[in-house]
């Protein structure tokens, strides 16, 4: 099944599950071209409900219960892989150098550098704490921070673990819930996932046999040419 037609509209996190599980890899709002996004098979009156139904919270409970990866990894926009994919598709669209070497080469900047070293030694960080860790919580460095977070994940390097909730000194929810981070690693580490074992190459075989007869070839096309398959 390729159309959002063919799946009809999921009301359910179970539903959702089900079509990620098939489809492998469901953007959260529309981006492969003729391919179902969260956005376009739930209802609009769901979103942001802070309920069961509510496709808004699904985004962090799919990481959180090892289900799915869950972070902006094409085009810099927010994208669900199944647990089964993730490993082929992190061979496949990840770098094959640490980004150490990348930046010693010039293919990757500073501030990535520098969030990636403190994610990994604390792994499940929150927006806020990486921040202030990195001594870029002030106004002007914002635009860097989360051009360096995006870029981490881009490159499969980092993933978005979940996300939690703000309180006050009181233990109250106050404000809008934080986005938390951890190596895409140490994520498949600890939901027992494995890790791909093959080239690169190998890993796109893998992907584009899975796709096959679930993806339009639309689909696949536009995928392997922004990832340069």
């Amino acid at each position: 099944m390729s159309s959002m037609e063919e799946h009809g509209m999921v009301t359910t996190y179970e539903e959702m599950k089900a079509v990620i599980d098939q489809l492998g890899i469901v953007p959260l709002a529309v981006l492969i071209p003729g391919h179902p996004s969260v956005n376009g098979l739930t209802k609009a009156e769901n979103w942001h409900t802070d309920t069961e139904l509510d496709p808004w919270a699904w985004r962090a409970r799919f990481p959180g219960e090892g289900l799915a990866a869950y972070g902006k990894f094409i085009r810099k926009k927010a994208v669900l892989v199944a647990r089964e994919w993730f490993p082929a598709y992190a061979a496949a669209a990840g770098s094959t150098q640490s980004l150490e070497e990348r930046y010693d080469s010039g293919l990757c900047s500073r501030e990535a550098l520098t969030l990636l070293q403190i994610i990994r030694d604390n792994q499940g960080i929150e927006t806020r704490e990486l921040r202030k860790l990195a001594d870029m919580k002030a106004k002007e460095k914002k635009t860097a921070f989360d051009n360096a977070v995006t870029e981490l994940q881009g490159t499969l390097d980092i993933v978005i673990s979940g996300v939690k909730e703000r309180h006050n000194a009181e233990g109250e929810k106050n404000g809008w819930n934080s986005t938390s981070f951890e190596t895409a690693g140490h994520w498949m580490a600890e939901n027992h996932i494995p890790e791909f074992k093959g080239t690169r190459d190998e890993a796109i075989v893998w992907l584009r046999n899975r796709m096959e007869g679930k993806w339009s070839p639309a689909s696949v096309s536009w995928l392997g040419k922004v990832l340069s398959w």
